[in-house]
Formats: structure tokens, sequence, C-alpha cells
């Protein structure tokens, strides 16, 4: 969990933060509403990282994941975004211990 998990929340924070000039620019939104909530979802997703070996962080993750595709009703492109993410956090939950248990084994 912890390598794909860390992965997915990185990768995802950084397309919110993306995602923010184009909810300023192309879809009018609030630039000082955009900001406060871009900054801070991608910076749940980041300090998610910090805690992704604690159980915490499945059910923490899954809330995140459903606050980045509600930012579809601002930039609709993060329905399509939003659930592409949701799907590799539920692989990432899915096989990640798997693939932490894999990489620890030492080679032969």
């Amino acid at each position: 969990m912890r390598v794909l998990g860390s992965t997915v929340l990185v990768f995802e924070a950084i397309v919110v933060l993306l995602a923010i000039p184009i909810a300023i620019n192309v879809s009018d939104a609030n630039a000082t509403f955009a900001l406060v909530i871009g900054i801070a979802l991608a910076g749940l997703l980041i300090l998610t990282v910090g805690v992704i070996t604690k159980p915490i962080a499945v059910p923490i993750g899954w809330v995140l994941q459903v606050l980045v595709i509600a930012a579809g009703i601002v930039v609709p492109t993060m329905f399509l975004v939003g659930g592409i993410f949701a799907l590799l956090w539920f692989f990432a939950v899915r096989n990640g211990q798997r693939v932490d248990r894999a990489r620890e084994l030492p080679e032969s």
C-alpha cells in the first residue's frame, strides 16, 4: 500500500493543483475560493501520504477521492479525472500490500 497509495495521492495532488487555474479562467470560479479549496485539497492528499502505513489512511483516501470527484462541479473534467484516480486508489488499496511485500523480498 505504501508505494502504490503514495504514488496515486502525490500525482492526484499535482493534478488538483493544475486544476486551479482551469477553475479560475475557464469555469469563472472565484479565484480566492478556487485557490483555498485547491491548495487545501492538494495539501490533504500530501498529508495522507504521511500516514499511508496507518489503518486510517484508507478511509481518508476514500473521502479525498470523493472530494476530488466533487471538484467536477466547478471543473467538469474533474469528474473523469477524479474517477480515474478513484480507480487507481482502489487498485492501490487492493494490491498495495502485495506489491510492498514483493519489493521487500531479497533478490536471489
